[in-house]
């Protein structure tokens, strides 16, 4: 009879089937009755993600901080202004700058370009430990300022009296600044050109988180006479030009906030200055550029920084400038300057 034969496998397995369902069962009632008897089934853990917390700026710490830079100020010109909070990972004035000026290819423009560069890396680490041992409770951030953007006497390819410098030359200083644990400041001189022009030549650096900004109005020739001839100038419109450009950089990569050193040493270097706008994004350092001997430097400072508040105060030391007129003169002392109302946040050394 073929046809048991062919059913005969098929009869088998439905038994087992059958049994294995039975067992089942029965292990399901039995541990419905008796809790300690259980069925180990396939264990799935919902496993809980705990996003952690974006870290935020230390508000309380920036406040003291800033008052404290202004805390002398008995007449209110800057122990009134209330601090505009950056976004998390601003470095003033959590830190103090000291930076080392100039262009390698001049000996004339600072000191960047006067020595060997272990000799002078080894100076700046000397200058930033004077700070530290004078302001014990503010950390010191050396740095390179570095002119990438000269003005010209000649007018040179385009006629702007201008010469920007080879990216090579700029990423020498950005090697140097990594040397000493720094921050890389590229300073533009725009000659006959705009900022308009320049920045986004500078776009590859201004990108790095480590790289700053400064502008100097004293070679920025509105008036179309040579650099040098006249000192040039900047308005708000233009210090708000480079802040918004800062700032979009800042959001477009995601980098912590830019610093912008505007350098000054008379009053109509930088026009409505009541009109420079704060953003989160950059920190607005209106730096004292001026040369001579303490009195006319504190003379100086007083007069042109102090009196037009924006954000921070910077302060510049001459080596040789400073002291020239007299054979007995040394340049200011971080304990000298710290003496300043407000105490400036970023030094630098020509």
């Amino acid at each position: 009879m073929p046809h048991k034969k062919f059913f005969q496998p098929q009869l088998h397995f439905a038994y087992l089937f059958s049994a294995f369902l039975i067992i089942i069962n029965l292990a399901c009632s039995e541990s419905v009755r008796n809790p300690a008897f259980t069925v180990i089934s396939p264990k799935t853990e919902s496993v809980q993600v705990v996003e952690k917390p974006e870290p935020s700026l230390d508000s309380s710490d920036y406040k003291k901080r800033f008052l404290a830079l202004n805390a002398a100020d008995s007449i209110g010109k800057w122990s009134k202004l209330e601090p505009y909070y950056p976004n998390m990972g601003a470095i003033l004035p959590f830190k103090r700058v000291v930076a080392y000026y100039g262009n390698f290819f001049s000996k004339r423009m600072g000191i960047l370009g006067e020595l060997p560069e272990d000799e002078m890396l080894d100076s700046l680490r000397s200058e930033a430990k004077k700070w530290e041992l004078a302001d014990s409770e503010t950390p010191v951030l050396p740095a390179i300022h570095y002119i990438a953007v000269t003005a010209q006497q000649s007018p040179g390819k385009g006629e702007k009296y201008r010469q920007r410098m080879p990216f090579s030359q700029i990423e020498k200083a950005l090697a140097m600044a990594k040397k000493v644990d720094g921050i890389l400041i590229l300073d533009i001189q725009v000659g006959h050109s705009t900022l308009q022009e320049e920045l986004p030549q500078l776009d590859t650096f201004l990108s790095m988180p480590n790289v700053h900004l400064g502008i100097d109005p004293e070679f920025s020739m509105k008036s179309g006479v040579r650099p040098g001839k006249r000192i040039g100038t900047f308005d708000a419109e233009d210090v708000n030009y480079a802040t918004k450009y800062l700032a979009g950089l800042v959001k477009l990569y995601n980098l912590p906030p830019k610093i912008l050193i505007v350098h000054r040493f008379t009053k109509p270097m930088v026009t409505n200055y009541e009109d420079i706008n704060l953003v989160p994004e950059v920190q607005i350092v209106m730096q004292m550029d001026g040369w001579g001997g303490k009195a006319k430097k504190k003379g100086t400072y007083k007069q042109v920084i102090y009196s037009e508040p924006v954000q921070f105060t910077g302060f510049k030391v001459f080596y040789k400038n400073d002291t020239k007129h007299s054979k007995s003169a040394v340049e200011m002392q971080p304990e000298e300057i710290l003496q300043l109302t407000p105490k400036p946040i970023y030094i630098q050394y020509q």
